[in-house]
């Protein structure tokens, strides 16, 4: 086993602390040839597909990436912002703003980076620099407040394989999930409520998360179970009555069955049944992306109209409100108990003083730095 090589090391440094948060990731632009990188490491992960990897080769290789790129790139270039992609604007956005309210706070020995699951900037390599800058303890962070293999499984991989070739290791925190924390289901309700104020309640309120195989399910993976958990929190705290929610799961994959019921249909049958307005919020998603800006707010939008629905309202992903950097803050501060990351100036000072004396002894017993 070969490991990476460490940073030089200088005698009587503190150690900082970091949270990283993570998403899922985006093409670094919308073309062919960027979304084919792109897909292509995102399908190869085998907690993404699980079908035998001979099979899966070919598939990918020989007909997803040949045919698909094309037509997602030309999806991505509908909602590609003048910043670029919208999902890693907004995940940097949600990054600054914590790190600035933690600040806030009074954890000032503390940084906040973002990274990607795929895509850039990639987590091994976030990982790598907060090393460079010398942080001895990690949290992370990921963006998806319901655990499934296929997403939050997956980051835990990722660390854990770009830890592996790593000496000297840092202390590390992992957040599995927030799907029933209080502080994110209250933001929640603010989005939802403040959308009401301005444009005034729906028929029916669509609640759609990302789907996964249903096969996922029944071999125990838990995203099914939290997603409705949210939803039914959310529903207590807006005061609706079970005739007024739908819960429905978007991004169907392939002919395999995943979880239902599917958005699109169940729409097309609200409109068909009489339903006038839907307003439909992705809980799932902390940042704006493909999957709710084009899939959603165009895709299902169609859907609806064109079964006979009038009115269709895109409740947009929390990304930078407040009442959701509000509930990062609580989420990273659970997580980090115990941490040097709020220290008064006399603390401060004193571990400083401390830090200097152990460097001058190093140095007079024949450290070099």
């Amino acid at each position: 086993m070969s490991y990476q090589a460490e940073p030089s090391h200088t005698h009587g440094s503190v150690a900082g602390s970091a949270i990283v948060l993570v998403n899922l990731g985006t093409p670094d632009a919308p073309t062919r040839s960027a979304v084919r990188r792109y897909l292509k490491q995102f399908l190869s992960d085998p907690r993404v597909v699980e079908i035998p990897r001979a099979i899966w080769w070919c598939i990918l290789h020989l007909i997803i990436l040949p045919f698909r790129s094309g037509k997602s790139a030309a999806k991505y270039a509908s909602i590609w912002t003048r910043d670029g992609s919208p999902l890693k604007v907004n995940t940097q956005q949600q990054a600054t703003l914590l790190q600035a309210a933690l600040a806030q706070r009074g954890h000032d020995q503390l940084t906040v980076a973002m990274a990607m699951r795929y895509g850039s900037p990639s987590l091994p390599e976030v990982l790598a620099q907060l090393k460079q800058q010398g942080c001895g303890r990690i949290a992370v962070l990921p963006a998806y407040p319901q655990y499934s293999g296929t997403t939050t499984g997956s980051i835990y991989d990722a660390v854990f394989e770009h830890y592996a070739s790593v000496r000297n290791l840092p202390e590390l925190r992992m957040v599995r999930n927030y799907h029933d924390h209080e502080a994110y289901i209250r933001a929640l309700e603010h989005s939802v409520l403040a959308h009401w104020e301005a444009h005034g309640r729906p028929d029916k309120l669509v609640l759609s998360f990302h789907g996964v195989p249903k096969r996922t399910l029944l071999l125990g993976d838990p995203y099914h179970c939290e997603c409705m958990k949210t939803a039914r929190l959310l529903a207590a705290r807006l005061r609706l009555s079970p005739e007024q929610y739908v819960v429905t799961f978007q991004s169907r994959f392939g002919k395999a069955e995943w979880l239902q019921p599917y958005t699109a249909p169940t729409v097309q049958q609200l409109a068909r049944d009489g339903v006038k307005r839907i307003d439909v919020l992705c809980p799932g998603f902390t940042s704006d992306c493909l999957e709710t800006l084009e899939e959603i707010a165009m895709e299902v939008r169609h859907d609806f109209e064109a079964a006979g629905g009038r009115e269709f309202h895109y409740i947009p992903c929390l990304n930078d409100a407040p009442a959701w950097i509000a509930a990062l803050v609580e989420i990273s501060e659970q997580h980090m108990i115990g941490w040097p990351t709020m220290m008064a100036a006399p603390q401060r000072d004193a571990e400083k003083k401390d830090a200097d004396l152990g460097r001058s002894r190093a140095l007079q017993q024949g450290a070099v730095n």
